[in-house]
């Protein structure tokens, strides 16, 4: 007869061959990671999960009817310095979370089938991983413990805890010196340069709400005193370079070409060519007219990346890196209304989002955000583009990030920003479109500067020193 277990209770394993299953309404994995006493694996082996199905004493076996792989775990086997075999469920969808689904049971069975314990894994709420149940030593003999933690740090950041060894990233090749103005080509930088993925906090359950700006902050899973100032994560002379530093990229030494002399550098008033796009490097800025016709009227901001691939003893799958195109109105320096995923069309109509994308898979603009130059209230000076990385990946961890704006007329490729190099930053300012001198006329700046957010509600407060 089985036994009902509640979040701490514990109960005695009285054989030696368990299995430990799960019932779950959602795609989910079931993982392992065996600790010593304090609570680490003694090797990155102690880690039994879909790309590493064996370990010492425990193996995956897979489950029944579309549900996940079972713990097959021979007592007798387990290594005498392992105290704990800590059973983890992941749902593979890290937007989901299991206070969006019924709750999970773990199912602790003997080898014939015969349940022993159930326990429902109740209260949580944005978690998409949980350790669920733990096998432990207690004076020579075996128990199961109810466990029930979530863990809001994300799958890489769980296994890192326990002292599983993740592949640092790598170090991004350099780039080469971009041209200035130079015809769109040679971008976008190698895929997986960023390396590996860190954790993804809280899912996106918020996505497609309506009603009004900003969204509450703890939606997010935000604590109190949040955005920290917005001067603390002002760019200090080190790392990432000033803005109104030289125009090229990288800084001079280090085996890197030095930076075109001030005389060889664009007008800051250039119109766009006719032939070519324009590829822009930090700080750089153009007129949003054709050279030598009249301005453009109807735009579009078409922001890209690529998902990181985990290497290593994660295998090949992707890690989901949510980015969210969002772009603040500004009067002066003072923000008017903002249009992102929550609010896809600003209050006049002038700016549209056409929606959100949530992992970055598949060819060209993953977002875009089209602009009626024309329609822009007369007291709104400056437009900026912001990204923000909602499960709180830094652009370190993104490859091939960039922004592009595109003819409305005719969708050719105008001007295009690629971020060279990843930065420790979960949000990014890419571009500033703003009014050139008699405000009839418009013009676009390359920004590339980053700052800590990851969703519109906490970016905006920080905005007004991008403005200058």
């Amino acid at each position: 007869m089985s036994a009902a277990l509640v979040k701490g209770q514990n109960g005695p394993l009285n054989t030696n061959d368990v299995v430990i299953s799960v019932q779950i309404a959602a795609p989910a994995d079931l993982s392992a990671l065996l600790v010593t006493e304090s609570g680490k694996v003694r090797t990155d082996a102690d880690f039994v999960f879909f790309n590493q199905p064996s370990g010492p004493g425990v193996n995956l076996q897979p489950g029944p009817g579309g549900q996940p792989a079972a713990l097959m775990i021979s007592l007798a086997a387990v290594p005498a310095d392992i105290a704990q075999i800590r059973a983890v469920i992941t749902l593979d969808d890290p937007g989901n979370n299991f206070g969006r689904i019924t709750a999970p049971v773990a199912v602790v069975s003997d080898s014939a089938g015969n349940t022993l314990f159930e326990y429902r894994v109740e209260g949580l709420n944005t978690e998409s991983i949980v350790i669920a149940l733990e096998v432990y030593r207690r004076q020579g003999a075996w128990k199961v413990r109810a466990v029930g933690q979530g863990y809001a740090g994300g799958f890489a950041a769980l296994v890192t805890d326990h002292g599983v060894q993740v592949n640092a990233p790598q170090q991004p090749a350099a780039p080469a010196q971009p041209e200035q103005y130079a015809p769109s080509g040679g971008y976008p930088p190698p895929a997986d340069q960023y390396g590996q993925s860190g954790g993804y906090p809280p899912p996106a359950d918020q996505y497609g709400q309506s009603g009004g700006y900003p969204p509450p902050a703890d939606q997010h899973g935000q604590s109190g005193g949040y955005p920290p100032p917005a001067d603390q994560f002002a760019p200090t002379g080190g790392y990432p370079p000033p803005g109104g530093g030289a125009p090229g990229y990288p800084p001079p030494g280090g085996g890197y070409a030095p930076p075109p002399a001030p005389a060889q550098a664009p007008s800051m008033s250039k119109d766009l060519p006719r032939d070519h796009a324009v590829s822009l490097v930090k700080g750089q800025s153009v007129n949003l007219r054709k050279e030598g016709g009249a301005a453009l009227t109807y735009v579009k901001m078409g922001l890209g990346w690529d998902p990181v691939k985990r290497g290593g003893i994660f295998g090949n799958r992707a890690v989901d890196i949510d980015l969210d195109a969002s772009v603040v109105m500004f009067a002066d320096t003072a923000p008017v209304d903002v249009v992102y995923y929550g609010s896809l069309a600003s209050k006049d109509g002038s700016i549209r989002h056409q929606g959100d994308n949530l992992t970055g898979e598949g060819a060209g603009d993953d977002e875009v955000i089209l602009v009626d130059l024309t329609r822009i209230p007369t007291h709104v000076t400056s437009l900026l583009f912001v990204v923000t990385s909602y499960k709180g990946h830094t652009f370190e961890q993104v490859a091939n990030a960039f922004c592009r704006l595109i003819d409305g007329g005719n969708n050719a490729e105008l001007a295009r920003y690629t971020l060279a190099g990843g930065m420790p930053f979960t949000a990014m300012v890419m571009a500033k479109v703003y009014r050139n001198g008699n405000g009839a006329d418009w013009k676009m700046e390359a920004l590339g500067e980053g700052f800590q957010a990851k969703h519109p509600g906490e970016a905006v407060p920080q905005l007004a020193r991008f403005l200058g």
